[in-house]
Parts: C-alpha cells; sequence; structure tokens
C-alpha cells in the first residue's frame, strides 16, 4: 500500500473520531443493520470542516478539496474496515458496496474555489468542490434514479454467477442513469455479458433545478443605470436524496459542489451535483446616508415633515420636484412593504392615468431601488407555468415567471387594460391570496396520478390603467357619486384587491410646465443633473435608504391602533349600500395597517404613531372615494398634498391642514362607531 495513501487513512479516522463522524456513522450502520436487509450499496453522508482536515493533515485537506471523488474511496475503505472489524452491518460483503458521500461545511473563501455561472469559460470538466450561487429559474418534480445495483455474471461456470456483491455499479456525479445501468456491461473475468439482479437495486430521489446569475435580475429592470454588457445563461443542477425539495423556485441560494456535464444524444449540457444548500440573505446597509440624517433632523419637530420632503424631492432624475407627490409617497410606501417573510404586510398599487409615458418612467426608475425589481415582459407568463423537462427524462418542470423572480421586491406589469379576462381573474385570485396553483396533468409527464403544487408569491404588484385606451368617454354618469371615477375597465373586485387606487395629478390634456421642461432637457441631454438635489440626494442613497428602512422592525402603538379600527368600523356602517352590503373590501383593514407600518418605516421610526395611522387613512379613503365615491367623512381630492410645497412655511401649513384632518377624523368614529374609544389630544 502507499505510505501517502496509508497515512492519509490514519488521519481520516483520527479526523472522524475527533469531529464526531465515528460516532453518526456507528449510528447509520445500526440502522442499516437493524433492517436484516441487504443491500447492494450502502449509502453514508461524512460532513467534512475542511479548515479542521487541514490542521490535521494539511495534504489530506488539499486531496479532499481537489479530489471529492478519489478522496471519498479512502473515506471508503477506512469505514470498511471499521464495519468489519467492528462488526456493524452483518450483510455487507465487499468494500464495494460503500457509498461515500463527502460534504464539505464550507470552502476556502477564494476566487478559485468560486465558479461564477456568468463568466466564461464555465469550468465543468475539473470535478472538484466549487462554491457557487444564483436564483432558482425552475424546478422538476422528484423522480427516482439508480443509488447502485448488483450485476451477475451470466457464465454459470464464473465465480461472478454466485450470489455475492462481486460486480456492483454506483452512482457518480455527473452520470446518466444509463451508466450505473443497462444491458452491455460485461464481467471483468470472463467477458460473457453480465445481468442485473433487480431485486438488490438500490433507489434515490432526484430533482433537476435550473438556476442563473442572480446578476439576470439587472437586467430584467424596466430601467438602470448599469452600463456594461453580460451574457447570462442558466445552469442545471442535480439535487439527490435528502437534498430533494430542499429549494424553493425564486430563491436565492449558495451551493456547493461538483461540476460535470451530461450528455445527451449529440447535445452535452453543463451540470453541478450539489452537495450542499444554503439559503442566501445578504445583508442590508447599517445605516443611511448624512444627507438624509440631516434632512430628519431638520424635519424632527414634525412626525410628518420628513416623508412629504421625501416624496417631494423622490425621482427628481425622471420628474421635476414638487410633482406627482401623492403618487410618489405611494411609490416610497410600497418599496419599504417589500419582504421576504411568509406573512409580510404587502402594498400593491394601481394608478388611473392618462400620462402613461411620464407615470412609465417614474415607476420604471423606482424597480431599479430594490434588488428585486421586475418589469413583466409582456410575451412571458406573469405567474408559473409547467413544462417538459429538457433533460430528457419526460418529467414536468415548474418555470419561474415575472413574480416569482420579483420575490420580495416589487412585480411592474404595466397597463393593466392590455390583459385578457382570464388572466385578470388569475391575479385577482393571487392578490387575494398570495399563492397560486400549477396544475401537472400527469398522463403528459409520465406519472400515475395528477399533481397541484401551490407556489408562494411574495411581492407587491404595480400597475396602471390608461383611462384613454378605451373608446369609452370618461363622463360622470348620473349614477356615479361624488368623486367616484369610472374604473368600468377593469373588474371591480380586481380593482378592489389592489391596495391603493392612485388618480394623477396632472392630465395628458395640461401637463404642468416643469414636467414639459423637464422632459424637453432630458431628451436634449439625458445625463444631465437638472436640479440640486439630485446630486445631494443620490439614486444609490435612495437604494441604501430604502433597504435599511424596509428591514425595520415596526410595532402598533395603541393610539395607532384604535384610530385604525375605528375607522375602519366607521367606515363599514357609512360604506353600504342595501343590496350588497359594506362596499369596504375585508382586506381593507390590513391594508390600512399596511400603510400605517410603512410610513413610519419611511419616518425611520420602529413605533407606529397615530400620525403615520393618520395618512395611512387619508390615502385609503382617497381610494375609497375614486372607487365608490366621498363618504361622511368627507376629504379633499389630494388629501394628503394638498398643495405644493415650496418651503418651511408651506410645511408649517400642511401640520396645521393635517391636524385639522385628525380632529375631523375623530369626529367621524365618534359619530359612526361610538363603542370605540380614542384619547383626544387638546390643542
Amino acid at each position: 500500500m502507499d505510505p501517502e495513501t496509508q497515512k492519509m487513512r490514519e488521519v481520516v479516522l483520527v479526523y472522524l473520531d475527533r469531529s464526531g463522524g465515528l460516532q453518526k456513522f456507528v449510528h447509520d450502520c445500526k440502522k442499516y443493520n437493524d433492517s436484516k436487509q441487504s443491500y447492494a450499496v450502502y449509502r453514508f453522508i461524512i460532513s467534512i470542516n475542511p479548515s479542521d482536515i487541514a490542521e490535521l493533515d494539511a495534504t489530506l485537506g488539499n486531496y479532499i478539496l481537489h479530489n471529492p471523488l478519489q478522496s471519498a474511496q479512502i473515506f471508503q475503505s477506512v469505514c470498511f474496515v471499521a464495519i468489519k472489524t467492528l462488526s456493524l452491518i452483518e450483510q455487507l460483503q465487499t468494500e464495494a458496496q460503500i457509498s461515500i458521500l463527502l460534504k464539505p461545511t464550507h470552502l476556502p473563501p477564494l476566487p478559485s474555489y468560486v465558479l461564477s455561472l456568468s463568466t466564461y469559460p464555465f469550468n465543468y470538466t475539473s470535478q472538484r468542490f466549487y462554491m457557487s450561487e444564483g436564483i432558482v429559474i425552475a424546478m422538476g418534480t422528484v423522480t427516482k434514479y439508480t443509488q447502485g445495483a448488483r450485476f451477475l455474471c451470466t457464465e454459470e461456470t464464473c465465480p461472478f454467477s454466485e450470489g455475492r456483491f462481486r460486480c456492483i455499479r454506483v452512482h457518480c456525479p455527473g452520470a446518466t442513469e444509463s451508466a450505473t445501468v443497462r444491458t452491455d456491461f460485461v464481467c471483468s473475468l470472463c467477458s460473457s455479458p453480465l445481468q442485473e439482479d433487480m431485486k438488490f437495486r438500490v433507489l434515490g430521489d432526484k430533482q433537476i433545478v435550473e438556476m442563473i446569475d442572480a446578476k439576470i435580475l439587472n437586467a430584467l429592470k424596466g430601467y438602470s443605470i448599469d452600463k456594461y454588457h453580460f451574457r447570462i445563461q442558466a445552469f442545471t443542477l442535480f439535487l439527490r436524496d435528502e437534498l430533494a425539495n430542499k429549494m424553493t423556485i425564486g430563491n436565492h441560494y449558495r451551493i456547493i459542489g461538483i461540476p460535470a456535464f451530461v450528455q445527451n444524444g449529440l447535445q452535452a449540457t453543463a451540470c453541478i451535483e450539489v452537495n450542499s444548500v444554503q439559503l442566501y440573505k445578504p445583508n442590508g446597509p447599517s445605516s443611511v446616508s448624512h444627507n438624509f440624517k440631516y434632512l430628519l433632523s431638520l424635519t424632527s419637530s414634525s412626525c410628518w415633515r420628513f416623508t412629504a420632503v421625501l416624496a417631494n424631492i423622490f425621482a427628481s432624475q425622471v420628474v421635476p420636484p414638487g410633482t406627482y407627490n401623492t403618487l410618489k409617497l405611494a411609490i416610497l410606501l410600497s418599496l419599504v412593504q417589500t419582504s421576504e417573510k411568509e406573512n409580510a404586510d404587502y402594498l400593491d398599487l394601481l394608478i388611473m392615468t392618462s400620462d402613461t409615458l411620464v407615470i412609465d418612467r417614474i415607476l420604471n426608475y423606482s424597480l431599479c431601488l430594490l434588488p428585486r425589481g421586475i418589469r413583466h415582459p409582456p410575451s412571458s407568463d406573469i405567474f408559473p407555468s409547467v413544462s417538459k423537462d429538457k433533460h430528457g427524462t419526460g418529467s414536468a418542470s415548474i418555470q419561474a415567471c415575472s413574480a416569482v423572480l420579483a420575490k420580495g421586491g416589487i412585480c411592474y406589469i404595466g397597463d393593466l387594460s392590455s390583459y385578457k379576462k382570464d388572466k385578470l381573474e388569475l391575479l385577482q385570485s393571487v392578490l387575494e391570496s398570495r399563492t397560486t396553483t400549477v396544475f401537472i396533468p400527469g398522463k403528459k409527464y409520465g406519472e400515475e396520478a395528477d399533481q397541484q403544487v401551490t407556489v408562494s408569491i411574495q411581492t407587491n404588484f404595480w400597475s396602471f390603467v390608461d383611462v384613454d385606451s378605451s373608446s369609452k368617454k370618461h363622463i360622470q354618469k348620473e349614477n356615479f357619486l361624488i368623486g367616484q371615477m369610472d374604473v368600468s375597465l377593469i373588474p371591480v373586485n380586481l380593482v378592489d384587491s389592489f391596495g391603493l387606487l392612485i388618480y394623477n395629478e396632472f392630465p395628458s390634456c395640461r401637463l404642468s410646465s416643469p414636467v414639459v421642461h423637464h422632459i424637453l432637457k432630458k431628451a436634449i441631454n439625458p445625463e444631465a443633473m437638472l436640479y440640486k438635489v439630485s446630486q445631494q440626494f443620490r439614486t444609490q442613497d435612495y437604494e441604501e435608504f430604502i433597504l435599511f428602512a424596509r428591514n425595520l422592525h415596526v410595532v402598533l402603538s395603541s393610539e395607532a391602533e384604535s384610530l385604525i379600527q375605528g375607522y375602519y368600523l366607521a367606515s363599514r356602517r357609512v360604506r353600504r349600500d342595501s343590496i350588497h352590503g359594506s362596499t369596504l373590501s375585508a382586506s381593507a383593514l390590513k391594508i390600512l395597517i399596511s400603510l400605517a407600518k410603512a410610513h413610519a418605516k419611511l419616518s425611520l421610526r420602529q413605533t407606529v404613531l397615530e400620525e403615520d395611522a393618520v395618512i395611512a387613512i387619508l390615502l385609503l379613503e382617497s381610494s375609497l372615494t375614486l372607487k365608490h365615491g366621498t363618504s361622511a367623512l368627507c376629504v379633499a381630492p389630494n388629501p394628503v398634498f394638498p398643495f405644493d410645497l415650496s418651503d418651511e412655511n408651506s410645511l408649517q401649513q400642511r401640520d396645521i391642514y393635517l391636524i385639522q384632518c385628525h380632529h375631523q377624523l375623530l369626529k367621524f368614529i365618534a359619530a359612526y362607531s361610538p363603542g370605540i374609544h380614542i384619547n383626544t389630544h387638546e390643542e
């Protein structure tokens, strides 16, 4: 025996003893021994810490990292000796029956151990461990593969025709099913054909997953400041046995695996045999920029001023400061209410406009502030679809879509009036349940029974309706209420499913002079910084601000909760008719809480105050007025920004106006929801 190999075996035994791996191995052997059943292959998973092994023996540590298949054979021989010495598995006959899977806990943080999915060439020939990361864009159903099989010689006089485990085929990384089981194997002793002993075939679970570099998100944004060009191609992952169903479509993962390629006819597909999977969650910024901190200190005298100034100057790269303030505030609130948590507070926006070009530019710009801002291309599906797996298995593969790729972000689906009825009905269902169901017909994809897979949709939706796109004239009819807008282009239930309905301030027939000047100047010089605030508050500053604010954990104060609950109950009593009952949807309370929390986050506070609840109520009441007409509360057409914000005096006037709205709201609750007790403060 090679002295170096013998030394590595000794180090392996010492490492297994010190790390607790030997104890786990003995426990796994006991499970096999207690079953009293003979297997062609006994599979063991051994966790490896490369740092600890390198400290014990640098040669073995390097060998494991760069020759994992060969190093597994060293572990195999050590485990076989341990089984025979300690009599751990009585049924085991040969060393070839042991299959060892090495799972490194991590890899050295060096560039040579990182496999970039967007860098050419893709090094799939060196079968060693690599770390990579990306987003899951397709997932196949779980199917079976052969872990190992026993073969017997067909020549009766050959010693290999006896019922011993001499000819064993075991799956290797990247190998196809035909490499493990087929009919043209020959005996190494007499060259006679080998025949599989079917009762000893060992099956395992296999799942094929498509992953792509996270840079794809930049390509799917509607607007980007990134001028670099790059090529991105999806690649295939094989998840086997305990790793099957460990990934979720749309999630970002870090993986450790061995690259290989699968030959399917004349086509070779690069793939990775995955050894470990880890959900990737990037850390957000620890603070906001100095300019935002300074602005917060300047506006600290009022709970309403900071967000007002923020909305006023937001998106100055695409529209002049002071325009579209209500829309920009709603966008900021929706941005900070993005999360990948299961029971997150969502805030969807539906905008009624005839200025589709300007609105589209604002929304496109805003998408870029989040890592996952997706502009849905009309040619593709919004929600997951099913197709046949392209690797020749014939099984079903669930394909990701705009809504899934926008997980924890924004999915901008464009003009809602351009979609057909079935798409709108599906969208309504998703907005109400935040899930969608994918139907997989079993007969079509080689399964015995049909399957239904539920996919979680964790994103905010943005959309607009072009009020000029229809031949209908939007003229107030006799049965329209005061303040109500004609939204008959879209099903009423779908409109109610969106959190906020917003009507922008400037119809296209009378665009404000600053907007016209801005558009003309930008057309002449697209890179120009037209306003000082664009230099003081850069796009990068807003990105950091949004990421910091959305990670704040906020709680409702008792005062804010009472105000929201009182308004909700009063509105349900006021907004009702004799036929349909209350016109206020059951989701309105969730929307109110989401809006109030978002305003607190946008104010960089962790407690939702009454002032946050006032803004939330005014925004929702304005939305309800557009849908159903004005109520007894009777808010102004633009209640959050009743006049332009030009100086500190205008901010003071707005504060006075919002205090009056607060008092009016308290009177409304006292009149129509008398059972709710709210503490009032004398001014």
